[in-house]
């Protein structure tokens, strides 16, 4: 079996005195992507802010490689090969295309390396070579999700974390989204997908966790919980 590369473990985080995750458990091995779905609510944006460090833990634990990073910040993590997109892309707007993706590689000082990374981004991305000077800002919210991913994977990812990367976007954009985490996920980078499309999630997905108030409700194969009577009447609108 494939090396767990993340796991989490009993994981609750609180804001205020209201507590959103409840003790969550789940894993991602070496190879996989893994989707967690659920709906508006449920908890999933907010462990995936506490298993990059953005948010402070109320209890368990998340481990990374076989050891805990309890504690650590997003830049500690990202050292570690453990980037994230978050919800909403974070482009710096006032940025040309390039530049955000030299921040994604500032941990790094491989020049060769780093333009050759670029190049493989704008393999991907062939939209972000046309504006590659083009303020970040002036861009489509689709073509800003391209880049949000396109600077994640200037740091070399072991683990990508997408959060939510279909949101508010056309259903063309839609399409191309996903086919870029299947190359993405194709090229060897181990992903945890975050997303309230979850037919499209789980039709990726190696495997899929459904959460709903706070907890993981459901587990199992993506075939399998696409199959399921449940999450299709909850999730599928059938």
């Amino acid at each position: 079996m494939a090396q767990t590369l993340l796991k989490v473990s009993g994981l609750k985080v609180a804001y205020g005195g209201i507590q959103a995750v409840k003790g969550v458990d789940f894993e991602v091995r070496e190879g996989e992507l893994v989707s967690l779905i659920g709906s508006n609510g449920a908890g999933k944006t907010t462990t995936m802010k506490a298993i990059t460090g953005s948010l402070p833990l109320a209890g368990g634990d998340i481990e990374y490689l076989g050891k805990s990073i309890k504690g650590q910040g997003p830049w500690d993590l990202v050292r570690q090969g453990l980037a994230m997109v978050p919800e909403g892309r974070g482009v710096f707007t006032r940025m040309s295309i390039t530049e955000n993706l030299l921040m994604g590689a500032y941990i790094r000082s491989d020049k060769a390396g780093v333009a050759q990374d670029i190049e493989r981004v704008f393999s991907i991305f062939p939209r972000l070579r046309e504006r590659k000077d083009q303020l970040a800002g002036t861009m489509s919210g689709g073509e800003q999700q391209m880049l949000a991913m396109g600077r994640a994977l200037m740091c070399r990812p072991k683990v990508l974390l997408l959060d939510e990367p279909s949101m508010g976007l056309s259903p063309i954009m839609v399409d191309k989204i996903f086919e870029v985490v299947q190359d993405v996920y194709a090229q060897g980078v181990t992903v945890l997908l975050v997303e309230q499309n979850a037919s499209r999630a789980l039709a990726l997905a190696n495997r899929g966790y459904v959460m709903e108030s706070g907890l993981v409700s459901m587990s199992g194969s993506g075939k399998d919980l696409l199959a399921d009577p449940k999450v299709r009447a909850a999730y599928l609108g059938e």
